[in-house]
């Protein structure tokens, strides 16, 4: 399984697949959290979306996406 709490998201170019997958998913799910609760739970100061209101949220999200396209192609 990957390992994402200890990986800077500010360099995702780094990231292999399965990485970048595995938070994909786990923004995805951050995301529902935050739209079917008004106070979503609050995540250690390990978890890589740790104060990330849903706007940085949904940009990560896009930036994750293009490193996905970018590593296929690799």
């Amino acid at each position: 399984m990957a390992n994402i709490s200890l990986k800077d998201i500010s360099d995702l170019a780094s990231w292999n697949q399965k990485e970048l997958r595995k938070l994909r998913i786990t923004i995805k799910n951050r995301l529902s959290a935050m739209e079917a609760h008004s106070s979503s739970k609050d995540l250690p100061k390990s978890h890589p979306l740790f104060e990330m209101d849903e706007p940085a949220c949904k940009e990560l999200l896009e930036n994750v996406k293009r490193a996905e396209k970018k590593a296929k192609k690799e």
